[in-house]
């Protein structure tokens, strides 16, 4: 696969821009959706986000009516893909991360890699789950495939990323109604850059005529005898 381009600085400053052109939506949605993923111990957190990159991706097509909070809820659609994404990628997470944090020092610096790039291979696939409406393992593999091309690269905006939002985290929880759809509206921007207009129909390609210049004889003109 061709190397894919990290724009960082312009992901992060289209982002905010968007983010601040639609801050009230954007923070009180993220508002629900942390408080329905709190209450019910994580259950709805994959359809709560998938809800939120719904909500921002219209807000990026002009061609939709602007969203609303209660949009939020057509993450349902997709709670299925979402909670089993989710559900997998916390317990790889947990695992594999406590394994390694085993070993003193060295461990935990290992543990926090893997969490990072484990982030990293699947930045896109609540985006692939709710614009292509691809299960959860297609659109894993989709997503890390992207950016395996230019890892380090794609390692460093993810890193921007979650030091957002863990700074809007240590702001006693309350900065993270505005972190999360900022790296949210980041994420998206790099998603609609690289995959493009992903809702596109597929056309079938029509067969093509016989070549009349490449030795087929013309068709007959002439009243059978």
């Amino acid at each position: 696969m061709q190397q894919v381009e990290v724009r960082l600085s312009a992901w992060l400053e289209q982002g905010f821009n968007l983010f601040k052109a639609n801050v009230g939506v954007l923070a009180l949605s993220s508002l629900v959706a942390m408080l329905l993923s709190v209450v019910t111990l994580g259950i709805l957190a994959g359809p709560m986000m998938a809800g939120l990159i719904l909500i921002i991706l219209r807000i990026m097509d002009p061609a939709e009516a602007k969203p609303e909070v209660g949009d939020l809820f057509k993450g349902f659609e997709y709670f299925l893909q979402s909670f089993l994404f989710l559900l997998l990628y916390v317990i790889v997470d947990v695992v594999v991360s406590s394994i390694l944090a085993i070993v003193p020092v060295l461990g935990f610096l290992a543990s926090l890699f893997f969490s990072m790039a484990l982030a990293t291979a699947a930045l896109f696939t609540l985006f692939l789950i709710v614009n292509q409406r691809m299960d959860f393992w297609p659109a894993f593999l989709r997503s890390f495939e992207t950016v395996k091309s230019n890892f380090w690269m794609f390692l460093a905006f993810t890193a921007i990323l979650q030091v957002i939002m863990f700074v809007g985290a240590m702001l006693c929880g309350v900065g993270l109604i505005f972190a999360l759809p900022f790296a949210y509206c980041a994420a998206a921007v790099a998603y609609c850059e690289i995959f493009g207009d992903t809702n596109e129909e597929v056309v079938e390609p029509t067969p093509a005529e016989p070549d009349r210049d490449a030795g087929f004889p013309p068709p007959s003109t002439e009243a059978p005898q």
